[in-house]
């Protein structure tokens, strides 16, 4: 067992990361959690400071020869690509339309018919377990930029020196709980890091929803 500090669990986590953004009690904002680890480390802030809940979905389009290489991104409302990408209109069209079909089956899944929190001119908290490079935020972050929220902020309970210097770049505060010196995995910071289940995300996204 290594000596340094640790959460407990998520939900732990969670707490842990309310205490430092006790400054957004019952603001006109909403939390955003990444799904589907980031879910439960957003259900307690969003209960502490009394916001809606709701969940960020968004997908990479793949560059057509090579579909790991990223060359955009998807939600259910925005997308961004990248202004070099190698691709034609026609297939980025076509990829928006299939990744956000995808998207809207998870969230029906996750929040049945409601609809997502529109963010336009609201303090916009986008909370995840944690970040190990910060890539997989950036885009949603410009995403989220477009869509002109008053503000926006990422939380999380542990990040890496990296992830944390370039997300505090990007976004209008970054709040972390825990920025270790030494960093390998977000899992290492907890004690119980077991996958996340569907089953979990949707009772807690239906318990806020029911207030």
């Amino acid at each position: 067992m290594s000596s340094h500090f640790m959460f407990q669990d998520r939900i732990d986590a969670g707490l842990a990361l309310s205490q430092h953004l006790q400054h957004y009690k019952r603001v006109d904002g909403v939390t955003l959690a990444v799904p589907r680890g980031g879910v439960p480390v957003a259900f307690p802030v969003a209960k502490i400071l009394e916001l809606p809940l709701d969940i960020i979905l968004s997908k990479k389009i793949g560059h057509p020869m090579h579909k790991e290489y990223a060359i955009g991104a998807v939600s259910l409302t925005g997308k961004i690509v990248a202004p070099n990408a190698a691709a034609t209109d026609d297939y980025i069209e076509q990829e928006t339309m299939n990744i956000r079909e995808q998207l809207k089956q998870m969230y029906v899944k996750y929040m049945g018919d409601k609809k997502p929190t529109p963010v336009k001119g609201r303090i916009v908290i986008i909370i995840d377990d944690g970040v190990a490079t910060g890539n997989t935020l950036l885009s949603t972050i410009d995403i989220i930029r477009d869509e002109h929220p008053k503000k926006i902020v990422v939380a999380v309970p542990v990040a890496s020196q990296q992830a944390a210097k370039k997300l505090s770049e990007v976004t209008d505060e970054f709040v972390c709980a825990w920025i270790p010196s030494k960093f390998n995995s977000v899992g290492e910071f907890y004690l119980d890091f077991t996958q996340v289940t569907d089953e979990e995300v949707i009772e807690m996204l239906n318990a806020q929803l029911e207030k």
